[in-house]
């Protein structure tokens, strides 16, 4: 399978890397407007430089295409490989509006490539684990959860980030990544409700989720926080709680409802972090998908409601009023 990389940035050169060195993977081309960028990605993997899309489409040779540029190129270059008959695997967010990230998955339907969002979260173990305790029954039927993802503002160093227009904020791009694992988590949402606090030095959101379940998320969302990254999520069950937490080492942990038969209530999975990248068991799960055929454990359909999600969120936000779903287009075509 040959693969080329779009975007040198951040996450372009970890893709590149990772197919670099991904077993019956062959790196075919590095692109980026910015040639140094390009010319350094291209050093570190042996794979040619390129300048622009069309001169790599040109003169490489490869079958499917990561798309690592800031997110409102998305749409573009998703059409413009798709048209090419290439597959194609794009960053979050899938786009910024619904109706970019709808006529995304309709082109590369009608033109015979499969479309993949790169919603990495779902291939982190602690999040991965979660999903699997609530499914299993650890922590009976989900009640309340909570997300937290914060960091500094991306904006300092990269401006288009503070540029709505082109990133979407704080909520689409980075607290994206939560709503997707809820949904995935919890089902179907029904309602939304939004509170973000923007500057120049500071983007920070929180948003109340209603699920059909009956069950409720708050979930948060910072650009502009002084200390390190990190994350934190919990799902309280009715019968226990299932708790992430970046900081920790070992930092998955159920701890279930007191019952006479129990010695301890705290149960902690241990696990090995960072033994294989999430982006490394992404991008081979999403190159086996293509070769076998398969459905991937995130879909551009799931990309897309993640994306409604995000927008639902900024409506509530810019109206002040808890949003029903499914969002209507008008206002996702303003967002």
């Amino acid at each position: 399978m040959k693969v080329a990389v779009l975007g040198c940035g951040g996450l372009g050169r970890v893709h590149a890397s990772i197919y670099a060195k991904m077993k019956d993977v062959e790196l075919t081309g590095v692109c980026d407007l910015q040639l140094q960028l390009a010319h350094d990605l291209s050093e570190i993997t042996g794979a040619p430089a390129y300048l622009s899309f069309e001169q790599m489409l040109e003169q490489a040779e490869f079958d499917v295409i990561s798309i690592a540029v800031p997110s409102f190129l998305h749409k573009e270059y998703t059409l413009k490989a798709a048209k090419a008959g290439k597959h194609v695997i794009c960053e979050k967010p899938i786009a910024l509006h619904l109706e970019d990230a709808e006529e995304m998955i309709r082109c590369c339907e009608e033109n015979g490539v499969r479309l993949f969002v790169g919603h990495v979260v779902r291939f982190f173990p602690d999040y991965v684990n979660m999903k699997r305790s609530l499914d299993e029954g650890k922590i009976g039927k989900a009640c309340v959860a909570h997300a937290s993802r914060i960091g500094s503002h991306p904006g300092d160093t990269k401006a288009w980030f503070k540029d709505f227009d082109k990133s979407g904020g704080v909520i689409v791009d980075l607290m994206i990544h939560d709503l997707d694992f809820l949904r995935w988590t919890l089902g179907e949402v029904t309602t939304v409700y939004g509170l973000n606090h923007c500057n120049d030095q500071l983007d920070y959101a929180l948003v109340t989720l209603q699920f059909a379940s009956g069950a409720v998320a708050n979930v948060e969302a910072n650009w502009g926080f002084p200390g390190p990254f990190q994350t934190k999520a919990e799902i309280a069950g009715n019968e226990g709680i299932v708790i992430a937490n970046s900081l920790n080492s070992s930092s998955l942990k159920i701890q279930k409802a007191p019952s006479a038969s129990e010695a301890s209530a705290f149960v902690t999975i241990p696990e090995s972090p960072g033994f294989q990248s999430p982006y490394e068991l992404e991008l081979q799960h999403f190159i086996t998908s293509i070769l076998t055929g398969s459905e991937a454990i995130v879909t551009a359909r799931d990309a897309y409601k993640a994306l409604e999600l995000a927008l639902a969120a900024i409506e509530s936000v810019q109206t002040g009023k808890a949003v029903h779903l499914p969002l209507s287009k008008s206002f996702s075509s303003n967002a």
